[in-house]
């Protein structure tokens, strides 16, 4: 392929199919749309859900729970990938972790989970640590550091000491 070549068989303006034309267009006659019926006149459209008279399975399965639009977004790294990504000593925290591709969408607060075996020391801060997290970490004789989240200053009492 030249350069010249690189927009040959592109067509800018593609040419409508022209239906109802005679028997030789192969969309002649009833023009692609059947025989009779309510579906061959013109302005019909169909609900998307429309099952031929029998009710719709949307409107057959039961409505069930809700979206809670203020629940915080969780990100979970498993104390198996630190063991996998990280050196021996080696400070784990949001930045590293979005370096190293451990945790790539978005999230309001990062918990780390304890699925896996970790046996490098290593310093890790984290908003949320489960219990197993927490303990196989230091085990391993890292440290764990919480950081404040969204939810913390929330629901901290103010101290009137």
């Amino acid at each position: 392929m030249r350069l010249n070549e690189v927009n040959s068989g592109i067509q800018k303006h593609k040419k409508s199919r022209r239906i109802g034309r005679g028997p030789g267009s192969g969309r002649g006659k009833t023009a692609g749309r059947g025989g009779k019926g309510q579906s061959a006149r013109a302005g019909y459209s169909a609900l998307p859900i429309y099952q031929g008279g029998t009710m719709p399975l949307v409107r057959r399965v039961p409505k069930r729970g809700f979206t809670n639009r203020f629940a915080l977004q969780i990100g979970t790294v498993n104390v198996s990938d630190l063991e996998g990504k990280f050196a021996v000593g080696e400070e784990v925290n949001l930045q590293t972790l979005r370096d190293k591709g451990l945790v790539k969408h978005r999230y309001d607060e990062l918990k780390i989970l304890g699925n896996g075996e970790l046996t490098k020391s290593l310093k890790v801060s984290a908003h949320r640590f489960s219990g197993s997290a927490r303990e196989k970490i230091e085990a391993a004789g890292g440290t764990v550091t919480v950081l404040p989240g969204r939810r913390s200053a929330a629901v901290e009492a103010p101290s009137d000491a």
